[in-house]
């Protein structure tokens, strides 16, 4: 599949008049389109709602176009939650999972009256010294072993740090109903950025005999069952991506023969697709400012791995296009790199593309999702601009550029000026 970007060379010469280089630019249009079709691909159930991961694009211009779409939101922290109240969440449009959780961020997600996911069994009692519990509530399960699919391990869930075991969710519904809850959801999350129709179905057919036994064994009512995310995306030009409506359509098999005749068919289903939803609506724009000849071909970039981390951390494969060159024949190797002192600050390493020359414009594709979100300042490097290219054509900053001023603001530099004195 052909990766075009949603920016021309002449739109970035022209925003780059207003918004330097580099900056993440997201696609309105696009997130739209995405999240129209995955309501339709789960149209089928009445309940369904997709709680987009917050910890994947955390900015509210993002959020309010998604609220606006008809989606909630999941969040994992305090500041996850801050945000979300701002933008107008609250009840039952936010999933609040977490681990590891300080008392601060329940407290503010009971306040909220989100959906509470326990990761943990031990968290129940730590919870409720805490805050009452609510008529709903989740808990996150772990199967343990391996996830395989078409006999191909995709993940390890017996090494994650999330979730229980099937006796301490068993567990941990009773003491939830003990505590007076009477509606119960259940969440897991088996396998990353997957490519498979067939992820998301087998999960769900895990889920649903789960619930069906949980429901008989434990005496509750399951309102909703938390697929959560694990959906990926195709990075790579030649890799096979999703058709999310032979997905939901596999889910919805499931759900007829597993749930329909236990009695269960009022369990809403949820998603939680940070990466579907954003990734491929999000690019770096970034600018060729220095070339390097030794023992092989480099190119550096005003961007580095502070702005986009994910090809430094798991090496993983963004697609380049060299804006205004998209015809021209990729008969030149290059390592893509930025200026940070450490060795896999690198965009691409032995890439095929054209010849960049300097001041070319580099579009880095598909970082709507865990792109800027991951940024750090090592090196004191700042975070880059955040631009919304709207519905209308029209280009707006949804997040401005980090400044020296904010990198220090932390910092009680008075104090040494003082003694300077």
């Amino acid at each position: 599949m052909e990766k075009i970007p949603f920016v021309t060379k002449e739109q970035v010469e022209e925003i780059v008049k207003t918004y330097p280089t580099p900056f993440h630019i997201y696609n309105e249009k696009g997130i739209r389109e995405t999240a129209r079709k995955l309501q339709k691909a789960f149209s089928w159930n009445k309940g369904y709602k997709e709680y987009f991961a917050v910890k994947a694009t955390p900015n509210p211009f993002i959020m309010q176009v998604l609220k606006e779409e008809g989606c909630g939101v999941d969040c994992s922290s305090l500041t996850e939650l801050m945000l979300s109240d701002t933008v107008g969440f609250s009840g039952s449009d936010i999933m609040f999972s977490s681990n590891v959780t300080p008392e601060a961020d329940f407290k503010l997600a009971r306040k909220l009256n989100a959906y509470i996911n326990f990761d943990d069994i031990t968290h129940i009692d730590y919870y409720a010294k805490l805050a009452p519990f609510a008529e709903t509530m989740c808990c996150r399960y772990n199967p343990g072993g391996d996830f395989t699919l078409n006999n191909e391990i995709m993940d390890t869930p017996k090494d994650a740090k999330y979730g229980m075991t099937k006796p301490q969710i068993k567990e941990a519904f009773l003491k939830l109903k003990a505590y007076g809850v009477k509606n119960f959801g259940i969440h897991a999350f088996l396998a990353s950025n997957t490519t498979e129709n067939g992820y998301y179905p087998k999960l769900a057919r895990i889920l649903f005999s789960l619930a069906v036994e949980l429901s008989k064994e434990c005496g509750v009512h399951i309102s909703f069952i938390n697929l959560s995310g694990g959906v990926g995306i195709a990075y790579r030009p030649d890799q096979k991506g999703n058709d999310i409506d032979v997905i939901g359509e596999g889910v919805r098999q499931a759900y007829e023969e597993i749930l329909t005749p236990a009695g269960m068919d009022d369990v809403a289903i949820f998603t939680e697709l940070g990466r579907f939803m954003l990734a491929p609506n999000g690019m770096l724009i970034a600018k060729a400012i220095h070339e390097k000849h030794i023992w092989k071909e480099y190119i550096g970039l005003d961007a580095c791995a502070a702005n986009l981390m994910r090809p430094a951390m798991y090496r993983a494969y963004h697609h380049i296009t060299v804006l205004g060159k998209e015809n021209e024949p990729c008969d030149h190797m290059y390592d893509i790199t930025g200026g940070l002192c450490e060795n896999n600050d690198k965009f691409a390493i032995d890439r095929m593309l054209p010849k960049i020359d300097i001041g070319d414009y580099i579009a880095i594709h598909d970082t709507g999702a865990h792109g800027f979100s991951m940024g750090y300042n090592y090196n004191g490097k700042l975070r880059s601009a955040e631009l919304m290219l709207c519905e209308d054509g029209s280009v707006k900053q949804i997040r401005r550029a980090e400044t020296p001023a904010d990198y220090f603001a932390t910092l009680d530099l008075d104090y040494f000026k003082n003694k300077k004195k």
